[in-house]
């Protein structure tokens, strides 16, 4: 089974999707790191050189094949990966995605100084990050299968709520990767 996480830039995606997959025991994926080895450059080099569009068109392509596996891995998707219907319902129909939901205030209190961001690099980035925000938030929840609120809590806490959440659901890959361990 495949894990995908999704939600707003910096809401912790990545760092939950490393922490999570090495408690399962399985792969984690970044899909973000997938699009840079295949374009060759940055994603903002790529962003400011070709456009958003050409952007979410690789995306698609490589979110399309990272989903088409049957190999259990966590992956952790980019912050507009579900502008796409197309991307939605992939990631719904092939496996359990998880919304990590946090409040645009905290993400930029988290990402006020990463300037590798490009949908950021404007003048007002927490009024870029509430209009992201409006705009996402109800693909997210079309999207996902469960919704944990980021906050505050540590990676740790996160990953411990991300794991119940799919304990609950019986989710196998919790299952096998308990059964796998001494």
């Amino acid at each position: 089974m495949q894990i995908t996480l999704i939600g707003m830039p910096g809401c912790g995606k990545s760092t939950v999707g490393r922490q999570l997959a090495r408690r399962l025991g399985i792969a984690f994926i970044d899909s973000d790191q997938v699009i840079e080895r295949r374009i060759g450059c940055s994603i903002r080099f790529f962003f400011d050189r070709e456009g958003e569009d050409a952007f979410r068109d690789i995306e698609e392509a490589v979110l399309d094949e990272l989903t088409a596996g049957t190999t259990p891995a966590v992956l952790s998707t980019g912050g507009g990966a579900v502008l796409r219907s197309a991307n939605r319902l992939r990631l719904r129909d092939r496996g359990r995605v998880i919304y990590l939901h946090a409040a645009p205030e905290d993400i930029y209190r988290r990402l006020r100084h990463d300037t590798t961001r490009p949908l950021l690099q404007v003048q007002d980035p927490l009024q870029r990050l509430r209009s992201l925000y409006v705009q996402r938030d109800p693909l997210y929840r079309e999207t996902a299968h469960y919704v944990i609120e980021t906050g505050r809590p540590s990676v740790a806490t996160l990953v411990n709520m991300v794991t119940m959440q799919l304990e609950l659901a019986g989710a196998p890959v919790v299952f096998a990767a308990r059964s796998a361990a001494p």
